[in-house]
């Protein structure tokens, strides 16, 4: 066979491979208003960096050559998203339903092991019918060698899951164990058992949008982080989520000069937030004046509301963002909220984000059903993450920081850098309206007038202690501060601790209460 021959055949396997499940069937795929792995890896990636491994790749046992599908189930490579080297598979529901099998499987593990050895990040995009039943248990051992790899990467380089399809069984271990997940709506579901086999063995009858869609993860489960109309709108996301974060453990954010001055005031931030500290605002119109232009990609945003997470830039670099939301539960702290929260620092201190916490709590939500929830342990997850965490930390107290939740929000007993309050803030064990219940209950119930004396007991505990002036006294807080100043104050804390180092007691690991 002459060199040009050679090539030929060459060139056939490769446009055969590039057919996937051939022409009916990416038709199919179209009309389920879903794309190809290949187009979707291509919205993904900067055009023309699109490197594909594997592409020959054949499960030969017991297969004949025309029923052969080269590539197999799995699209597999490297590229670059705004430049940055990133590693990236697509699962092909052209072929076998996306089914993993060992070939599927040894692909994905070995980008997996690739994207490690070069220290970017992995992004994975799920469109799968599950483990391929013909191929037994070497299907499962696929998934189990990615499991394996995905808790070996975690927290050296970034992991993104992508569900554009179904993600059932066991298939749902991998992303759970990534860092974020992105859903498409209508059109992507995860759960571990469907709709039938739930029927059949408890007699609730459910759809597979209401059992494992997008709004169903975001907003009720929480495992999914992002949820978005339109696969290339999703794809999209990614590459900005991409944007705030390194390449791996050892890299830094990347810097964008986004022209916001840090010494910009917010010189209307009185108008965003009442004096009143029970009246409820929304902390993302504070987030919005203080980050640069207004910048704000918000995670897990319908799931646990009462606590808001996200990325931003202060002066052109990245931040990571803790935030208690006075418009949902007053912004108490629950099961929910804490393990939202805990999550976003840990993932911060993993890949070197600074963490700024703007803290407005009144205290841990009380109740039977939190109690027997696991609260203690739940809630102690945030005071593990915030202690743990070596990044930069900066908080601010905006109106009031009560009882535990005061210790829990990125206070200075946890290794804060830098704190900060609002002049007007409330720090203190609890509200006076509180207190006085119980200091001051036989003196109010004693009174001829129990509402006169209990309003001049809670006025005189107010003027006492709750104000920041006894933390700022112990140090507890750095300096109180103008509202407006909140984002020079900010800009210039992380300025100066942008060569912060922090070193930890030798140990294997810590033991989290999971």
């Amino acid at each position: 066979m002459g060199f040009e021959e050679r090539l030929a055949q060459l060139g056939a396997l490769k446009a055969r491979a590039a057919l996937g499940g051939g022409h009916d069937r990416i038709d199919a795929q179209h009309q389920r208003g879903k794309l190809t792995a290949r187009e979707r890896l291509s919205i993904l990636l900067d055009p023309g960096t699109f490197e594909e491994i594997d592409a020959l790749a054949v499960h030969l046992n017991g297969v004949e050559e025309d029923e052969r599908f080269y590539g197999d189930a799995v699209v597999t490579g490297w590229g670059k998203i705004d430049g940055r080297q990133v590693c990236a598979f697509a699962q092909d529901f052209t072929v076998y339903g996306g089914s993993l099998g060992e070939v599927v499987g040894e692909k994905i593990a070995k980008v997996m092991d690739l994207a490690v050895k070069i220290g970017v990040p992995v992004i994975g995009l799920n469109d799968s019918g599950g483990a391929r039943i013909q191929e037994g248990v070497g299907s499962l051992a696929g998934y189990g060698d990615i499991f394996h790899r995905n808790v070996k990467a975690s927290g050296v380089i970034p992991q993104i899951s992508v569900i554009m399809g179904p993600c059932a069984g066991g298939a749902v271990y991998s992303p759970a164990l990534t860092d974020f997940i992105f859903m498409v709506e209508g059109t992507s579901q995860m759960f571990l058992t469907g709709p039938d086999v739930i029927q059949s063995a408890t007699g609730e009858v459910t759809t597979m949008e209401e059992l494992g869609g997008a709004h169903s993860h975001i907003s009720k489960s929480g495992v999914a982080h992002f949820s978005v109309k339109g696969e290339e709108a999703c794809l999209e996301e990614v590459r900005r989520l991409l944007s705030y974060i390194p390449l791996n453990n050892m890299d830094d954010p990347p810097f964008v000069d986004t022209g916001d001055a840090a010494t910009r005031r917010l010189d209307d931030i009185a108008s965003v937030v009442p004096a009143e500290t029970s009246l409820p605002y929304d902390v993302r119109d504070v987030i919005e004046r203080m980050v640069d232009n207004g910048e704000f990609m918000e995670v897990h945003e319908y799931f646990a509301q009462n606590i808001v997470v996200g990325f931003a830039r202060i002066a052109g670099h990245a931040i990571g963002l803790v935030a208690n939301q006075p418009m949902y539960l007053g912004g108490v702290l629950d099961i929910d909220s804490t393990r939202k929260a805990a999550r976003f620092v840990r993932f911060c201190d993993a890949f070197n984000v600074p963490i700024v916490t703007l803290v407005d709590v009144p205290g841990y939500l009380p109740g039977i059903s939190q109690e027997y929830g696991g609260i203690i342990a739940h809630g102690a997850k945030l005071v593990y993450a915030y202690s743990a965490a070596t990044v930069p930390k900066v908080t601010v107290i905006l109106r009031k920081a009560f009882g535990g939740a005061y210790d829990a929000m990125g206070s200075k007993h946890l290794g804060a850098d830098v704190n900060y309050a609002w002049a007007g803030a409330a720090i203190a064990v609890m509200a006076g309206s509180q207190a006085v219940n119980i200091i001051n209950r036989r003196e109010i119930q004693s009174s001829k007038e129990p509402e006169a004396t209990r309003a001049r007991l809670v006025a005189d505990y107010q003027q006492r202690l709750e104000h920041p002036y006894i933390a700022a006294a112990k140090g507890y807080i750095d300096d109180v501060i103008d509202p407006a100043e909140t984002r020079v104050k900010v800009a210039h804390a992380l300025e100066m601790l942008r060569g912060k180092a922090e070193t930890q007691p030798p140990r294997k690991h810590g033991n989290i209460p999971l």
